[in-house]
């Protein structure tokens, strides 16, 4: 009975390593697709492109380094438990390796899934915002969002963001870094017994305090994003219900933002509610361990991998969403010169399909060698 528990356990394992395995991939090629679509198009280096590039290489950071991380912790795991189950088989003791007190590698990888998730949040706030501005104010969008302001503003967040990331680590000796069996990550959790001065589950603990700063600057982003998405989608629907209006009655289009515009603040507005949904797991998993005391183990294996799935999602939702993004993939992943070439041939048909109407007025009669008899008054423009 026990063997077969075993067998389970083992597989299951197997199943999870593969997974992850298969997520990180995925989310390395997925943002490494998107950093080059970004960043070899001029057309893409836009305060919005720049913008799209910080949201790509965050969530490259969690793909190359957090995810593999936690690949290889469950490796090693697996690996050791066979090797007591075998030493166990073969009445060896196992013996218990002791755990380093030095230098562990979660001391960098919680940060840096702490400092990209933050850094995911803002520059999605700060993508709402931007498309708010283009929507609202498209006179002046060129005069308020400028690329030195976006750089600026992109530099600022990724300071801000890793400095909030290691603040509890700088602000109490009582909270540390460990990799959760649960989680399968690293997460930042209150020393163990032995080693703190403050109950573990007092709410009102100075741990408790400075555990809480995630989920509030995280619901103050998000609630700040939600609202800005909300003031741009009813613009939008004016918009478009004032457009509508005025083409029905044949009157000429008043100011307004231009189609691409209303659409990437859609495509924003959906990124929102993807991140939205995938966020709210982990902070209502960190509010309740941190309030509550509660230890949920099998809702934080969800709830934090469904954030890190998030990292994959954006380069699926430009494809669906951006034609200009689909059209610079196909092109990478087609080759230039069959692209070029198609794009050549999409020319001259486009060309070639081009009438110019003409006025009848004798200048063009039915017998001019310009024209055909039955189409005198068009004329076909042909690449010379």
């Amino acid at each position: 009975m026990q063997s077969n528990h075993t067998a389970a356990s083992s597989h299951y394992e197997v199943l999870s390593i593969s997974l992850m395995s298969l997520l990180a991939v995925l989310i390395t090629v997925g943002n490494v697709l998107s950093l080059t679509v970004f960043l070899g198009s001029r057309r893409f280096r836009t305060s919005q492109g720049y913008l799209k590039m910080s949201l790509a290489s965050a969530d490259l950071a969690v793909g190359v380094a957090v995810v593999p991380y936690s690949v290889y912790n469950e490796v090693e795991g697996l690996m050791t438990s066979r090797g007591q189950s075998s030493s166990v088989g073969s009445n060896v003791s196992a013996e218990v390796v002791p755990v380093s007190e030095g230098f562990q590698p979660c001391f960098v990888m919680g940060p840096v899934f702490a400092g990209c998730t933050l850094v995911s949040i803002t520059t999605i706030f700060l993508l709402s915002l931007e498309r708010a501005i283009t929507v609202l104010r498209p006179l002046q969008k060129n005069m308020i969002v400028t690329k030195e302001r976006t750089l600026g503003l992109i530099a600022l967040t990724w300071l801000l963001c890793f400095s909030l990331a290691v603040t509890p680590l700088l602000l109490s000796e009582d909270i540390t870094l460990e990799f959760s069996s649960c989680s399968k990550m690293c997460n930042y959790a209150p020393c163990p017994v032995g080693h703190h001065h403050h109950p573990r589950n007092a709410s009102s603990s100075p741990v408790a305090n400075i555990m809480l700063v995630f989920p509030i600057f995280d619901f103050a982003m998000l609630g700040a994003t939600c609202a800005v998405n909300a003031v741009t989608f009813s613009a939008v629907r004016r918009f478009c219900r004032a457009r509508a209006q005025e083409a029905g009655a044949r009157m000429p289009m008043s100011n307004g933002p231009s189609f691409s515009d209303i659409r990437a603040a859609k495509t924003i507005c959906v990124l929102t509610g993807f991140f939205c949904a995938s966020f709210m797991p982990v902070a209502v998993l960190v509010t309740a361990s941190v309030l509550l005391g509660r230890n949920w183990c099998h809702f934080s294996l969800y709830a934090f991998w469904i954030l890190t799935c998030s990292s994959g999602w954006n380069v699926l939702i430009y494809s669906a969403r951006d034609r200009r993004f689909r059209q610079r993939t196909r092109e990478l992943l087609l080759g230039c010169r069959r692209a070029d070439r198609q794009r050549r041939v999409d020319a001259t048909t486009r060309h070639e399909l081009t009438l110019t109407t003409l006025p009848v007025d004798g200048s063009f009669s039915q017998n001019s060698p310009q024209c055909s008899p039955g189409t005198s008054h068009l004329l076909r423009v042909n690449r010379s």
